[in-house]
């Protein structure tokens, strides 16, 4: 029997296109099963994201529900220029931002996703510390520059996607990744655990020297 031969890759994304458009069409006409679907399909994504902006965060679970709030709400804006997925993006760094803008936030303990990088218990207590110590020097920073270097940064998105979702230049948004990675640059001096954690080239945190 001949080997199936595999769709272009052009007519796999027409049709995911397809699929992603009447998606949003039956959310935006009240499905509730379409939403049910969508926030399935988007929820992991949009918690990894608030992670990485905020650190794990007693209102955690508030802050995602206000992110799809937020989608339902919008989602009749949703033009599909851009991947449905991106345009979440968005609306994700809008909540943060605004949380952020706010209040600081509560930290709790960092969970496994610091921790799996240890290759011992006792440097896993010390990557977690070492961590609260990079969240707490990002709660004393200006919104804008957390944001832009979490996202880029931490969250591993090119520079054009940062600036993308946080609608802004390109420009501006590599000057705020450089104030951010200059002040965590000026921190880590003055703290030699922090040091060794943000010079870690693991994908548990960010490694701060010049790009």
């Amino acid at each position: 029997m001949p080997d199936r031969v595999a769709p272009p890759l052009s007519l796999v994304r027409a049709r995911e296109a397809r699929e992603e458009r009447s998606l949003v069409e039956r959310s935006i006409a009240g499905d509730p099963s379409a939403q049910r679907d969508l926030f399935r399909r988007e929820r992991r994504k949009v918690h990894a994201t608030l992670y990485r902006i905020l650190g794990s965060n007693l209102s955690m679970d508030d802050l995602v529900q206000d992110v799809f709030i937020e989608v339902f709400k919008s989602l009749h804006t949703f033009r599909g220029e851009a991947l449905l997925s991106t345009w979440i993006d968005r609306c994700t760094a809008h909540i943060a931002l605004s949380y952020l803008r706010k209040k600081r936030p509560k930290l709790i303990e960092l969970g496994e996703e610091t921790a799996s990088a240890a290759s011992s218990p006792e440097e896993s207590v010390l990557l977690r510390e070492a961590a609260r110590r990079l969240y707490a020097e990002l709660d004393r920073m200006d919104p804008t520059l957390r944001l832009a270097i979490t996202l880029h940064v931490i969250d591993g998105r090119p520079v054009a996607e940062v600036a993308n979702i946080m609608e802004a230049s390109v420009v501006a948004t590599k000057t705020r990744v450089w104030r951010a990675r200059r002040h965590l640059q000026s921190c880590a001096r003055r703290d030699p655990a922090l040091a060794v954690f943000l010079s870690r080239g693991d994908s548990s945190s960010p490694a701060m020297g010049e790009s």
